[in-house]
């Protein structure tokens, strides 16, 4: 049983949204608000989980801060949610038969299965940052976050994710 529920989590794994810039599969994208100011958001499939979309909102804040000369980050605002749908499977009917004649009778039987049908309900997740960006770390209230040490973080939380990427 439990070599299944692994086989099941490496399986679901597979099928989350890689950190990636946003796609079908989702993934991030970012908008300029201002010199040292981003907005970003990570958008996730529903075989995410809401924390997944956050942390890699915040390793793309991290990306943009180092990428642009900057040490540290603030975040300003932050939203997470997620899209809820549902959709309903495709219903797929089968009939088998018989039939066997004695005489001038024929005798016979038949068999109708119908299969799917079901609605299925999901969850996208997505998380939205507006990050404002220092070179050294200010001295403001809140919270800032250094940017390389997020960025390791979060790429060594996701290790095997990024090493099957290379």
């Amino acid at each position: 049983m439990r070599y299944v529920s692994f086989l099941v989590l490496i399986f679901l794994a597979a099928c989350a949204t890689p950190y990636q810039k946003s796609g079908l599969a989702g993934g991030y994208s970012e908008t300029r608000l201002s010199e040292n100011v981003f907005r970003v958001s990570f958008r996730a499939n529903a075989y995410s989980r809401g924390e997944r979309a956050e942390d890699f909102a915040l390793l793309r804040c991290a990306e943009l801060a180092l990428e642009h000369g900057y040490s540290h980050f603030a975040l300003a605002d932050s939203k997470s949610d997620s899209e809820i749908g549902a959709y309903t499977t495709p219903t797929t009917t089968y009939t088998t038969g018989s039939a066997y004649s004695v005489g001038n009778t024929v005798y016979g039987s038949a068999r109708t299965n119908t299969y799917g049908g079901n609605t299925e309900f999901y969850s996208k997740p997505g998380t939205t940052n507006t990050v404002v960006m220092f070179k050294g770390k200010p001295d403001i209230q809140g919270i800032v976050f250094d940017a390389r040490f997020v960025n390791d973080s979060i790429r060594r939380k996701y290790a095997t994710e990024f090493e099957r990427a290379k």
